[in-house]
């Protein structure tokens, strides 16, 4: 009976690895990237790409456990849920969105909560220290800034 089980659960888990999630991978950068509404230095779009946009843009570097199936399709919704609440891919929405985004993304960094902790387990890469910490936060401060003189100058040509 033992026996039976074991191998009906290995031939489900065999055949669901011929059901992938789609990646998310995009060649080009997108009209509604961050970078076409605010400088990003390339010191901190380093930062960003290694602590952040595996799950906040539309560039994902996947890991090689990626291709096995329950784990990828637990990643891929990590990854819609990351993009969900922020995309620098598509940095879209209000003025007050925007500001609202980089706002929460200095603070949770701020506070260690992103990248979330169970990203680093396996990304060790991806663990800021403090100085790193202080490069994204002064960033996305600097990016509101730069978003609020741009409404300013805007709202005075109309």
């Amino acid at each position: 009976m033992f026996k039976k089980i074991a191998l009906g659960l290995l031939i489900i888990l065999i055949v669901a690895q011929f059901f992938q999630p789609p990646r998310n991978k995009s060649s080009a950068t997108s009209a509604n990237d961050i970078t076409r509404f605010v400088p990003v230095q390339d010191s901190v779009m380093q930062l960003l790409k290694i602590a952040c946009y595996d799950c906040h843009s539309n560039n994902t570097r996947y890991p090689w456990y990626s291709n096995v199936t329950p784990v990828n399709w637990w990643l891929n919704n990590h990854i819609k849920e990351g993009k969900r609440h922020l995309n620098f891919s598509e940095f879209t929405g209000s003025y007050r969105r925007k500001m609202r985004k980089l706002e929460e993304s200095a603070e949770l960094t701020e506070k260690h909560e992103m990248p979330l902790s169970s990203y680093l387990w396996i990304h060790m890469d991806a663990r800021l220290n403090d100085k790193q910490r202080k490069s994204i936060i002064n960033w996305a401060n600097t990016s509101r800034q730069q978003l609020m003189q741009d409404s300013i100058r805007k709202a005075s040509i109309q």
